[in-house]
């Protein structure tokens, strides 16, 4: 009996923890911008970790809290990869749920990576997609039970170069908004982001991005410390210094940049950890989730 018990109870929780996954939505129900016909070779693709490759129809999918726990507040998250990749399990789903349990409502965005086979302009590519996601939980706002002010981006890596762009970029629309609807997110996590272009780039983001022959202005207009003003948004940061894939300088610059502008932000370094280790640095014991919470509490986005 007890044993009964025990599988029941493991199994209304399972359920009740895929119920909150929901269908993914359609960026675009009505083509995708930007795009050239799909050739027959470029097909999605997802292995056993989760890392999903050649995306040419791009989705988000919402992750909602327990019913009555919601608080309003949402988050579009980027997974990483390099714009070669997106780590969709433990940069996307894993931290969808993580929100859950505080009341944040999450949507993963599963973006396309940028390719001159699939795209006009590849540079934009994954911008329009970024966009696209904010436009479609604000105008959803009401139908998710969501604060239309209360809509913020993380992103891990070079989904962390996706988010900040969307956070810097907002007054360039490069979608189509007829109803003027602000793509401008209200705060901005960052966890060990790519962030510039110039000679602290993680290489194989810039090169997939914008090209190996990019001009000095491409560069310039994609490394995002150069793009912070007064109106972006708060935002908080997550470095390890000893990264060895996207320099820890990444950070400090965004940092600076933002203290600079008076913006808002919050970052936290640790002294180990590397790149890539989503929710849990195996390095510290430290949760630098905890601290996010604490940093959103503080700015009143867990407040019903």
């Amino acid at each position: 009996m007890k044993n009964f018990l025990t599988a029941l109870l493991f199994t209304a929780s399972t359920l009740t923890a895929f119920a909150q996954q929901q269908t993914p939505l359609p960026l675009y129900p009505n083509g995708v911008p930007n795009s050239k016909p799909t050739p027959a070779t470029y097909k999605e693709t997802i292995d056993q970790r989760s890392w999903i490759a050649k995306v040419s129809i791009p989705t988000l999918t919402p992750y909602l809290p327990a019913k009555g726990t919601a608080n309003g507040t949402a988050v579009v998250i980027c997974p990483g990869g390099g714009y070669a990749g997106l780590a969709s399990a433990h940069e996307g789903s894993a931290v969808a749920q993580e929100f859950n349990k505080i009341g944040v409502t999450a949507f993963v965005l599963k973006y396309r990576l940028p390719s001159d086979s699939i795209m006009t302009d590849k540079s934009i590519g994954p911008l329009q997609d970024a966009q696209r996601a904010i436009q479609i939980v604000r105008q959803g706002a009401a139908k998710w039970g969501l604060n239309p002010n209360r809509i913020g981006i993380m992103g891990f890596s070079a989904g962390g170069h996706l988010a900040s762009t969307e956070g810097t970029h907002f007054d360039k629309v490069v979608i189509n908004n007829k109803d003027n609807i602000s793509v401008r997110p209200d705060f901005m996590m960052l966890i060990y982001p790519v962030i510039t272009f110039g000679s602290k780039a993680h290489v194989g983001s810039r090169e997939n991005l914008i090209g190996k022959d990019a001009s000095q202005d491409q560069i310039d207009l994609y490394s995002n410390e150069k793009q912070v003003t007064p109106n972006t948004p708060p935002t908080f940061i997550v470095f390890a210094e000893d990264d060895d894939v996207v320099p820890v300088e990444n950070g400090l610059m965004m940092y600076q940049s933002l203290l600079q502008n008076k913006v808002p932000a919050e970052m936290h370094l640790f002294p180990k950890g590397g790149h890539g280790f989503g929710l849990n640095n195996p390095r510290s014991k430290a949760k630098w989730f905890s601290w996010a919470v604490v940093w959103m509490d503080d700015n009143g986005w867990l407040s019903k």
